[in-house]
């Protein structure tokens, strides 16, 4: 196995490019979080996005471009991508809920709010509204779940692998500043991960996918951040949230996935006060990148015909 890659030219590019986007930041908790601003800023729906542990605004790209009628605001989460990280807030569910509730409320949405959270992004949306204080405003007319962590990391189908994680983070924390830095951004290691988690068998798509991943997976501003987000995904799920989350939810689960077995996405969704669940087949635990058409036919749906302007996507 190679781990060098080229500059691989998207698949959904032409779809994106049909879109506007502005950039924005907002400095909250002693960071600046920077974010996209897609399609527009006048549409009857605002989509705010939380995206996956290590990643940034680009992985959630391929499902934005097939939703060209909805305005959708993507932050890179604090310390990662090209956001800085926070100094007066961990980064933890507690931390990133305070994140979010002002990231949020700093913005201009004048039509209706939807929250969605992908991997990661999931447990930070669920823990941000299962713990809001009577009278918050931050009140989403929805919510949706890509990907959702649906149960504990170490139960899924992989929990080896997932142990194999947190020796790996350990190691990456005992060691000094900089050899702990660099066994973070190794890319052989992340490209097993990439290995592990596509599905596909398009070997372009294959390649583009690791790709995104080299060109992005490894975009955090130190070892604190990483270490930080790493123990919070794998300390707390969605489920010890879903009950606490009354606005209508949608769970965009994919039946191979490696980190939440269906099974445990369906036990999921009985969890919430009402909740819908779309099960895509064929992928794993990157519907975003391998079935992004299927994923924002599932939210388009969910949302209404707000999220279609009759151009053709993909």
């Amino acid at each position: 196995m190679t781990t060098s890659t080229r500059n691989t030219a998207s698949p959904y590019a032409d779809a994106l490019d049909r879109i506007p986007v502005r950039r924005g930041e907002i400095d909250l908790l002693g960071g600046t979080t920077r974010y996209w601003d897609y399609g527009d800023p006048d549409a009857a729906v605002t989509v705010v996005v939380v995206h996956g542990f290590r990643g940034d605004h680009h992985g959630l790209e391929p499902v934005v471009a097939q939703l060209p009628g909805l305005r959708m605001i993507s932050p890179d989460l604090p310390g990662f991508g090209e956001s800085t990280p926070l100094t007066e807030a961990a980064h933890d569910i507690d931390g990133y809920g305070r994140w979010l509730h002002g990231f949020v409320g700093g913005l201009d949405l004048p039509g209706r709010l939807v929250l969605l959270g992908h991997s990661f992004g999931s447990i930070v949306v669920a823990g941000t509204l299962a713990t809001r204080a009577p009278g918050d405003a931050l009140r989403p007319e929805s919510v949706i779940l890509v990907n959702p962590i649906g149960q504990p990391a170490l139960k899924g189908p992989r929990g080896i692998l997932t142990r194999l994680a947190i020796f790996y983070y350990w190691l990456a924390a005992v060691l000094p500043e900089r050899l702990g830095f660099a066994l973070l951004r190794n890319r052989m290691i992340v490209r097993v991960m990439s290995e592990a988690m596509a599905k596909t068998t398009d070997r372009s798509l294959r390649s583009w996918i690791h790709d995104q991943h080299h060109r992005y997976f490894s975009a955090f501003g130190d070892r604190r951040v990483v270490l930080e987000a790493f123990r919070a995904s794998v300390s707390h799920d969605v489920s010890e949230f879903a009950a606490r989350i009354p606005e209508p939810t949608l769970l965009v689960a994919a039946v191979d996935d490696d980190i939440t077995p269906i099974e445990a996405e369906r036990r999921l969704q009985t969890l919430f006060p009402d909740a819908r669940l779309v099960e895509i087949e064929g992928v794993g635990h990157l519907i975003h990148y391998e079935k992004p058409v299927e994923a924002a036919d599932a939210i388009r749906t969910f949302i209404g015909n707000d999220g279609h302007d009759g151009e053709g996507a993909a």
